[in-house]
């Protein structure tokens, strides 16, 4: 039990560390973002729930607009330091459009 409360406790963590590496800007880009009723074919996209599923592309059904964090709603250079980040805290595969 206690695993799971430290593994839970380390995907928050995680989230809001790639959250806080977002401009001003990019937080607004991500906030109009969400408002669009979904993510288009092939759009690279990280789940803020399932974080340890790494990037993800966008195939028909995607999770709600609100848990997402679309990468054409971040600069390049934002978009790398996420991708470092999620290497770092979870191993998750990170080559999706490299």
């Amino acid at each position: 039990m206690k695993a799971m409360k430290n593994e839970k406790r380390s995907e928050y963590v995680t989230r809001d560390s790639i959250l806080m590496l977002l401009s001003d800007n990019e937080n607004g880009s991500v906030s109009n973002a969400e408002t669009a009723p979904r993510l288009l074919e092939g759009d690279e996209y990280i789940d803020l729930d399932q974080i340890q599923q790494g990037v993800q592309r966008a195939l028909g059904a995607t999770p709600p607009m609100g848990q997402v964090l679309p990468r054409k709603a971040v600069h390049a250079n934002t978009w790398g330091k996420i991708l470092a980040q999620l290497a770092v805290r979870t191993g998750a595969v990170t080559n999706v459009g490299k």
